[in-house]
């Protein structure tokens, strides 16, 4: 049996972290099985108390806030297993999930990732993710299929090859990360996993989807819906994400499209809900882009506030 490490990241949300914990103990079949929270800088300290709350966990204190990837990245360095299970601190565990994942990567050793089926934790019967589309690079666009849809099953053919993971939960093969390296972290928040994926497949791999294995999210309760954050991040990191994988001849066409009709639309939409501080996030995300390397790790942008950039690990 290989050995699984569960990774997840908590920035000031002690008690979706401690359902998730609860969660894991409470579904868990998998024996050889670690579970690493590396908790991002958080204002108040959560460690002390679940430490002794939970002593089978290793815990990781970065007081500085990391962003996803380098939260990630805290993790997998303390990570002893075969394969890295990544999953957000606001999901919930289902029986078997680990044991699914995990057979699907002993089983296909040209699978890279794997990621669950995806249900909104607020609407149980409602799917959030049956897997991707393939990303079309013109426009910086893709699909996630089934999204919104009432499960009854209709997408469990799908299991296998997808476009790409779900970054709330996916398994890793621990070589793939050997060829490839850890998250990007370059962009702090959103597309870093779809980036990570595109370097995983170009090192021979291939991402799949699991339809068989089920996870519950808590969608959105980390940033928010709508909030400056989201907005500057969502669009940085798009035109990034070309900007990194695609030729220039791609990003010939992709630069027109998403300075006159994404700019223009994502405006007209501001306008109409009176957000008048997103037009300015916006032209700062494309500016960024438009005087900054692609491998650059200025984010132009303040990250929410943390203690300091010191690292404390508990085990």
């Amino acid at each position: 049996m290989k050995k699984v490490s569960i990774i997840t990241v908590n920035y000031n949300q002690p008690d979706l972290t401690e359902m998730l914990l609860d969660s894991i103990f409470n579904t868990n079949t998998y024996f050889a099985l670690e579970i690493i929270v590396v908790d991002n800088g958080s204002l108040i300290d959560p460690l002390p108390q679940w430490k002794r709350k939970y002593p089978a966990v290793n815990f990781i204190a970065s007081e500085k806030n990391l962003g996803f990837a380098g939260g990630n990245n805290l993790g997998i360095k303390e990570a002893t297993g075969d394969y890295y299970f990544f999953v957000n601190n606001d999901t919930e565990f289902t029986e078997n999930l680990v044991d699914i994942l995990a057979a699907t990567l002993d089983d296909h050793p040209e699978v890279g990732i794997v990621s669950p089926k995806i249900r909104y934790y607020a609407q149980p019967f409602t799917l959030q993710y049956a897997g991707f589309t393939r990303m079309n690079y013109f426009t910086g666009r893709n699909t996630c299929i089934g999204q919104f849809e009432k499960d009854n099953g209709q997408y469990d053919k799908l299991t296998g090859e997808t476009g790409y993971p779900h970054g709330a939960a996916m398994m890793v093969r621990k070589e793939s990360l050997k060829k490839v390296g850890p998250m990007p972290e370059l962009y702090f928040l959103y597309y870093e996993e779809m980036d990570w994926c595109e370097q995983i497949r170009r090192a021979g791999y291939t991402t799949w989807v699991n339809m068989q294995a089920l996870i519950y999210h808590k969608e959105s309760m980390s940033v928010g819906r709508e909030s400056p954050l989201k907005e500057y991040f969502m669009n940085r990191n798009r035109i990034l994400f070309i900007r990194r994988n695609c030729s220039f001849q791609v990003r010939l066409v992709f630069w027109p499209y998403f300075l006159f009709f994404v700019a223009t639309r994502n405006t007209v939409n501001y306008i109409k809900k009176r957000q008048w501080g997103f037009i300015t996030i916006l032209f700062r995300a494309i500016i960024w882009n438009l005087v900054n390397s692609d491998n650059s790790t200025n984010l132009g942008y303040k990250v929410p506030e943390s203690k300091n950039d010191k690292v404390k690990v508990y085990k």
